[in-house]
């Protein structure tokens, strides 16, 4: 395990800057960050930025140097490189181009809902995840109806959109999609969305409910990341409760993890089973062990 940083070309503020990383873990990056007194403010999804008059330092004290190729490859290599299509700069523009496929008689709402998922409280239930969720859906439901299509679409806009980190986001989420779907769809396909919404919040859809069984799987995707990707969505989830006492955020995280370990299966469909259902249950193993290191 290596905590790299490549020479400082990059110009801003009247400086240049370094990145710093991982080619390991994010928890190895933000301790030596932590022990260099590195600003959390300087983090930026996979690295850290750093001013030039910091660099020697950094080598000093232990960071190796290298090429930005390098480090590049370095940071893919480990899993923890985030993907252009996924930074804040591009994030916009591609879930515009999205909501403008979904619904494009309403493009005020899509600006609305697009407004809700960048809150700045937001650290894993934001515009990355909503994205991940609708390319879960395009994997899943490469056989359903148009319309089948749009309302899942619909659903996962608006399935977080209340995020406030309670029991009540669920409900208060689909009351929201009611709100706003009223004059623009069917009374039924209204109906529809807000159901769809509410299963999110416990993830268990009748055997016979197609497009709940695909937007749980969807919303569920992250579970089965590879490793480095799942620690930086479990340090995402850590920090929208880094209001609690650590013991306290281990006990609850512990009792969620738990509960989707003891289902007879994790995904639902033929296809997220096939892809995703291993992975999972390793991550989520691994996951709980660490968090018994947090309890008293």
């Amino acid at each position: 395990m290596s905590i790299l940083i490549d020479p400082p070309r990059w110009p801003a503020h009247g400086t240049l800057f370094a990145h710093l990383v991982s080619d390991a873990s994010l928890e190895e990056l933000h301790q030596f960050a932590a022990q260099q007194e590195i600003s959390p403010r300087a983090f930026d999804k996979d690295h850290y930025d750093v001013p030039q008059e910091r660099y020697e330092q950094l080598v000093q004290a232990g960071a190796k140097e290298v090429s930005g190729s390098e480090l590049v490859r370095a940071l893919v290599a480990s899993g923890l490189r985030i993907p252009a299509k996924y930074r804040p700069e591009k994030l916009d523009t591609i879930l515009r181009r999205r909501w403008a496929r979904t619904l494009p008689t309403e493009p005020q709402l899509g600006k609305e809902l697009l407004k809700l998922w960048s809150q700045k409280h937001r650290f894993y239930h934001d515009r990355v995840h909503l994205l991940s969720v609708l390319e879960a859906i395009d994997l899943l439901g490469e056989k359903l109806s148009a319309e089948e299509r749009m309302l899942l679409q619909l659903a996962a806009w608006f399935h977080d959109a209340v995020y406030e980190g309670t029991s009540e986001d669920e409900f208060k989420s689909a009351v929201l999609a009611r709100e706003r779907l009223d004059t623009v769809l069917s009374a039924k396909a209204v109906g529809t969305v807000s159901d769809l919404v509410l299963l999110t919040a416990g993830h268990s859809p009748s055997a016979t409910d197609h497009l709940g069984q695909i937007l749980c799987d969807a919303d569920l995707e992250v579970l089965a990341r590879p490793e480095p990707a799942y620690q930086r969505y479990a340090e995402a989830i850590y920090q929208e409760y880094a209001h609690l006492p650590r013991p306290v955020l281990a006990q609850g995280r512990s009792k969620i993890l738990s509960a989707l370990l003891a289902k007879d299966t994790i995904y639902t469909t033929p296809a997220g089973r096939d892809r995703w259902e291993s992975a999972a249950r390793n991550n989520l193993s691994r996951e709980l062990e660490h968090l018994r290191t947090w309890m008293p």
